[in-house]
């Protein structure tokens, strides 16, 4: 990868700017629990492994103020309230969840063994040091699980950005086209724009020509057109949560394109590691959508380009039905129908 989506160094975490893609490549620097949390809320870094990374060295410099303090109840305190500012920053990404209760479920071992503070914090860093290696190496295993379902000659059609970007390294919906092109297939690219962030025009398309691969950009209401056209050989697209019989919460417009792809005989592929599983979740009814403010529709940028007064309905994310999903590619191979019985398997295997 010719850029870094996030690390830790120097006492710090260094997040990639994504809010200033394509523009600007600069890294912010997070000191603190409550830095972190408003980086994931104002989608400094953003796709659900990435939050997870970040939410997990959130956390350890969580841990780290804590052991500052003398008192076990003001340490106590401090590491609840972070845990808590993340876990509120946003609703959707499972993996944020996720990596909070992994490291908190350590830190509770930790305190039982009566560890001191300072080392308590020591080991949730090199928690959050394992979350992250362990995310890069299941987007290299879900490419590998996913190239072979990429038809050869046909284009892959891609919705917001599930990339390097999204994660600790390589991708999980990029990780499975990169992986069916560095095995030699010949397939053309096509990423829909993704609005109203454009992550697909910001930042798909600035991440797949980074790494010199050739991509063409479509507004979204032009995706369906291009699924009816025939070029289209698969859809892949990630995931910020996967209910427990399939359904699939994924960036907003995910859901009118599985539809299309239904609708033109394209199979749709959802790549996306175990961490994504919410099997608490019986289906995608229970599933939280987060909404967004009104001002991401109604303005480009700082200038105003609808009318004023108007009501928003702006939601992140939807949830496309587990029958418009072919098959779901993880680190541990491919899910396909019954999904509740496929999922369990896969969520259980080692």
């Amino acid at each position: 990868m010719s850029f870094e989506t996030l690390c830790y160094r120097d006492g710090a975490l260094y997040l990639l700017d994504q809010r200033k893609l394509p523009g600007a490549q600069e890294m912010m620097r997070i000191e603190t629990a409550a830095a972190c949390a408003d980086a994931i809320r104002e989608m400094v870094v953003r796709g659900a492994p990435a939050i997870g990374c970040a939410a997990a060295y959130g956390l350890a410099l969580g841990a780290r103020e804590a052991a500052r303090e003398s008192s076990a109840a003001a340490q106590e305190a401090i590491f609840l309230r972070a845990r808590e500012t993340l876990h509120a920053s946003r609703p959707t990404a499972v993996n944020l969840a996720w990596a909070l209760e992994r490291l908190s479920t350590l830190r509770a071992g930790l305190a039982a063994q009566q560890r001191p503070a300072d080392e308590i914090a020591a080991h949730l860093l090199a928690e959050a040091h394992a979350v992250t290696a362990e995310d890069l190496a299941a987007c290299k295993a879900i490419g590998a699980h996913g190239a072979p379902l990429v038809p050869e000659g046909k284009g892959i059609l891609t919705h917001c950005n599930a990339g390097g970007l999204a994660t600790a390294g390589y991708g999980t919906a990029l990780g499975v086209i990169r992986a069916a092109l560095g095995a030699g297939k010949k397939c053309d690219v096509y990423a829909d724009e993704t609005r109203p962030w454009l992550q697909g025009a910001r930042l798909t398309a600035w991440e797949l020509m980074q790494d010199g691969i050739p991509v063409t950009l479509l507004p979204d209401v032009a995706a369906p057109s291009l699924l009816a056209s025939g070029k289209i050989g698969c859809v892949i697209v990630g995931a910020d949560r996967i209910a427990a019989n399939g359904d699939v919460a994924n960036k907003v417009g995910t859901y009118g394109v599985a539809l299309a792809a239904h609708a033109a005989g394209v199979p749709l592929f959802v790549a996306a590691p175990i961490s994504t599983f919410d099997l608490r979740a019986a289906d995608g009814r229970a599933i939280p959508i987060e909404q967004r403010a009104a001002h991401e529709v109604t303005h480009v940028g700082s200038v105003r380009t609808a009318a004023e007064g108007v009501s928003v309905f702006n939601p992140a994310f939807d949830v496309t039905p587990a029958a418009l999903v072919s098959a779901i590619i993880t680190e541990r191979g491919v899910a396909r129908a019954p999904y509740a019985e496929t999922l369990r398997a896969l969520a259980q295997s080692r």
